[in-house]
């Protein structure tokens, strides 16, 4: 069987909803080799983009438990009759590239739930809570006809926003604290969120929770209104992910908001503009990788490097030689 076919039948496989295509097709993606990124790009244009599902994606701090918020928020739907995939996007080992946590292995009934795709995916070395290749992955799991797509980011970071270019809904999930705790959230991740919800809310955190909850609620009334918000959003909801408590609320609060955006005419204007985002970033990606790839320049960095390593040049003025080529031959041309 040759590539060609190889591919085409792996597009079938996905669009017919099977599992083990769909894992096939998203390492596939995710790979790095040359060969392989000539066959995603394949199978991506070959698979279309007929089939959309809602896309949320969810940060939070470490600890706060959105593993355990994602299964019980994740099996509440399924129960529904929805058929829901979890991207879940782990910190990456130094030594080997791959997942450290394994996402997979903490979301053990939603795992064997027939409803239900979780596919966990190294960090690497990409910045923003996300894996280089999450939003073709997310592209693969709505042309396999999931409704809805949870993209776990790796922790609250000052870079963890880029899933927010990437998402219909974000969520930011939180655990119960104090004022210094509060101070502690980044502003810009707060004025990505749509929804911030404190998680815990049970036993003797409860009280705690519920306090916690009315800080950002006032927190959020400070910040500067936002266009895509009806009256009330962005808000801050209690709930409890161990006692699943509160998730209906939750739920019923992003159907609100995601029927008033497509009334509006949010949702397609902001689905345009992140479309709109990510090109200019894949060209941006694919012209620096090609002129890293240039012998000369290749030559020039490696000259350029060890001169910054024995310290005859500054990082900065290095770097600025190595540019200025790149002016020079843009200007030839």
């Amino acid at each position: 069987m040759n590539k060609d076919t190889d591919i085409a039948a792996l597009a079938q496989g996905v669009r017919a909803g099977q599992r083990r295509a769909l894992a096939r097709a998203i390492t596939l993606v995710e790979s790095a080799r040359s060969d392989h990124r000539a066959q995603a790009l394949d199978l991506l244009a070959q698979l279309g983009t007929d089939r959309q599902a809602l896309r949320i994606g969810l940060s939070g701090t470490p600890g706060v438990g959105k593993s355990t918020f994602i299964e019980s928020f994740g099996l509440m739907l399924t129960g529904q009759g929805l058929r829901v995939a979890v991207l879940a996007v782990d910190p990456s080992s130094a030594r080997s590239g791959g997942s450290i946590l394994g996402d997979k292995t903490r979301m053990d009934f939603l795992a064997r739930d027939p409803n239900a795709f979780i596919r966990p995916s190294p960090s690497q070395t990409q910045l923003g809570g996300v894996a280089r290749r999450t939003r073709e992955a997310v592209a693969l799991c709505e042309a396999a006809g999931f409704d809805i797509v949870l993209i776990e980011t790796v922790g609250v970071g000052q870079s963890e926003t880029v899933v927010a270019q990437m998402s219909d809904l974000f969520l930011l999930l939180l655990a119960p604290a104090g004022g210094d705790e509060l101070q502690g959230v980044k502003r810009g991740i707060m004025e990505m969120a749509d929804i911030i919800l404190v998680n815990k809310a049970d036993g003797d955190l409860k009280p705690q929770a519920t306090r916690t909850c009315a800080d950002y609620a006032g927190a959020l009334r400070l910040l500067r209104k936002r266009p895509q918000d009806p009256e009330g959003f962005p808000k801050a909801l209690t709930v409890s992910a161990l006692e699943t408590i509160g998730l209906e609320t939750a739920w019923q609060e992003m159907q609100t908001l995601l029927d008033w955006r497509r009334g509006n005419g949010i949702w397609d204007q902001t689905r345009q503009d992140q479309a709109s985002h990510w090109f200019t970033e894949d060209v941006r990606q694919g012209l620096l990788q090609i002129l890293i790839d240039d012998p000369a320049t290749k030559a020039q960095m490696q000259r350029a490097q060890n001169d910054v390593r024995t310290g005859q040049v500054t990082p900065t003025i290095a770097a600025e030689a190595v540019i200025g080529r790149f002016r020079a031959l843009m200007t030839r041309q």
